[in-house]
C-alpha cells in the first residue's frame, strides 16, 4: 500500500509538473503573438510616417514644379506677345510708309494744282500724319490691352490648372495613404488569424498531451492495482493452501487425542461397571443362600464379560466413526475454505474491474467535457475576432469615406471660390483654355 501511495504521489507530481510546463508554454507563446503584434503596429507606424514624409517631399517637388511651369509659361506668353507686337509694329511701320507715299504722291498732285496754297497742302500733310499715328498709337494701345487681358487670363488660368493639379495630386496621396493604412490593416487582421490558429494548434496540443498522460498513468495504476489484487489473491490462496497442509499435518496427533479422549471415557465407564459389579455381587451373596453363590457369581462374571464386550465394541466403532467424521469434516471445512475465499476473491477482483471501468469511464467524460469546452473557448475567441475584424474594417470604410468627402469638399469650395472670383474679375470660364508645351529638345 505504501509503494500503491508513492506511485500515485509520483503520478500527481508528474501531472502538475507537464501542466506547470504547458502553462509556461503557453505564456511564452501568448508573449511572442503580443510582441509580433507590437512589431507589426510599430512598423505600421514607420510605414506611415515614411509615406507621409515622403508625400510632403513630393508635395513640395510637385509645388516646385507647378511653380516653374507657371514661370515656364509665362515667359513663352510675354515672349510671343513681344514676337507679336515687333510684328505689328513692323508692320504698322510699313502701313505708315505706304500711307506716307500715297500722301506724298496727293501732295505731288496738289502742287501741280496751282489754285492750292502751299499752307493748305502742309496743314493736310500734317493731319494725315496726325491722324496715321493717332490711328496707329491707338491700335498698338488695343493690342497691348488685348494682350495684358490675355496675360492675366492665362495666368488666372494657369493658377486654376495649378489648384486642379494639387487637388488631383491631394486626392492621388489620400488614396495611396487609405490603401497603405487598409493594407496594413489586413496584413494585421492576417496575422491575427494566423497568430489563433497557432494558438489553437497550441491548445489542443497541450490539451492532447495532457490527457495522453492521465491515460497513461490511469493505465500504469490500473495495471498496478491488477497486479498488487493478483498477488494479493494469490498470498491469500498459499496462505489458506498453508494452513490446510498444516491441518493435515496435525490430523493424526488430534485424532490421536481425540481417541485417547474415548478411550479414557472407556475405562471409566468400565470402573463404573466394575464398581456397579461389585457392589451387585456383594448385595447378591448377601440375600441369597450360601449354596448359590457359586451360580451367581458366574452368572454376574458372565453378564459384565458381555457388558465390556458390548462396550468394547462400541469404543471401537466410536473411534471408526469418530476418525470417519473427522476426516469428512476437515475436507468438508477446508472445500467450504476455498470456496469461499475464491467466491471473496472474485468480488473483490470483479469490484476492482468494476472501479477501474468507473474511473475510466469518468476520466473519458472529464476528457470529452475539456474537449467541449476548449472547442467551445476556440470557437468564442474566434467569433469575437472575426467581429473585431469587422467593426475595424467598418471604421476604416467609414474613416475612408469621411476624408474623402471632407477633402473633395474642400477642394470643391476651393474650386468654387476661385472661380467666383475669376468670374469677379471678368475672366469668365477658365477651364477651356490651352497653353504652350514645354519643349524638351
Amino acid at each position: 500500500m505504501s509503494g500503491y501511495k508513492r506511485m500515485r504521489r509520483q503520478h500527481q507530481k508528474q501531472l502538475i509538473a507537464l501542466e506547470n510546463r504547458l502553462k509556461a508554454e503557453m505564456d511564452e507563446h501568448r508573449l511572442r503573438l503580443q510582441k509580433e503584434l507590437e512589431t507589426h503596429a510599430n512598423n505600421t507606424y514607420i510605414e506611415l510616417e515614411r509615406l507621409a514624409k515622403r508625400h510632403a517631399a513630393q508635395t513640395d517637388k510637385e509645388m516646385k514644379s507647378v511653380a516653374a511651369e507657371e514661370r515656364r509659361i509665362q515667359q513663352q506668353i510675354v515672349a510671343q506677345q513681344k514676337k507679336e507686337l515687333t510684328t505689328f509694329l513692323e508692320n504698322q511701320k510699313k502701313e505708315y510708309r505706304l500711307c506716307k507715299d500715297k500722301i506724298k504722291e496727293a501732295l505731288q498732285e496738289m502742287s501741280e494744282d496751282p489754285c492750292t496754297p502751299k499752307e493748305e497742302k502742309q496743314e493736310r500733310l500734317s493731319r494725315h500724319k496726325e491722324t496715321i499715328q493717332r490711328s496707329q498709337a491707338e491700335e498698338e494701345a488695343h493690342l497691348l490691352a488685348q494682350q495684358r487681358l490675355v496675360y492675366d487670363r492665362s495666368c488666372r488660368a494657369l493658377k486654376r490648372r495649378s489648384l486642379v493639379r494639387r487637388h488631383e495630386f491631394e486626392q492621388e496621396q489620400l488614396r495611396e495613404e487609405l490603401n497603405k493604412k487598409r493594407t496594413q490593416k489586413e496584413m494585421e487582421h492576417a496575422l491575427m488569424i494566423r497568430q489563433d490558429e497557432s494558438t489553437q494548434d497550441m491548445e489542443r496540443r497541450q490539451l492532447q498531451m495532457l490527457q495522453k498522460l492521465r491515460i497513461e498513468l490511469m493505465r500504469l495504476q490500473h495495471q498496478t492495482e491488477l497486479d498488487n489484487q493478483e498477488e494479493y489473491n494469490g498470498r491469500r490462496q498459499r496462505e489458506l493452501h498453508r494452513k490446510h497442509t498444516l491441518e493435515q499435518r496435525q490430523q493424526p496427533r488430534n485424532l490421536k487425542t481425540l481417541e485417547m479422549q474415548i478411550k479414557k471415557q472407556f475405562q471409566d465407564t468400565c470402573k463404573v461397571q466394575n464398581k456397579q459389579y461389585k457392589a451387585l455381587r456383594n448385595h447378591q451373596l448377601e440375600v441369597s443362600p450360601k449354596g448359590d453363590h457359586k451360580t451367581i457369581l458366574k452368572s454376574l462374571k458372565e453378564e459384565q464379560t458381555r457388558k465390556l464386550a458390548i462396550l468394547a465394541e462400541q469404543y471401537e466403532q466410536s473411534i471408526n466413526e469418530m476418525m470417519a467424521s473427522q476426516a469428512m469434516r476437515l475436507d468438508a471445512e477446508q472445500e467450504a475454505e476455498c470456496q469461499a475465499l475464491k467466491q471473496q476473491l472474485k468480488q473483490e477482483m470483479e469490484l476492482l474491474d468494476a472501479y477501474q471501468r468507473k474511473t475510466k469511464s469518468q476520466m473519458e467524460t472529464q476528457h470529452e467535457r475539456e474537449q467541449q469546452k476548449l472547442e467551445q473557448k476556440v470557437s468564442i475567441r474566434r467569433a469575437h475576432l472575426e467581429q473585431k475584424i469587422e467593426e475595424e474594417l467598418a471604421a476604416l470604410q467609414k474613416e475612408r469615406t469621411e476624408k474623402i468627402k471632407h477633402l473633395l469638399e474642400r477642394q470643391d469650395r476651393e474650386i468654387n471660390t476661385f472661380d467666383t472670383e475669376s468670374r469677379s474679375l471678368g475672366f469668365g470660364s477658365l477651364g477651356s483654355l490651352d497653353f504652350p508645351k514645354e519643349d524638351n529638345r
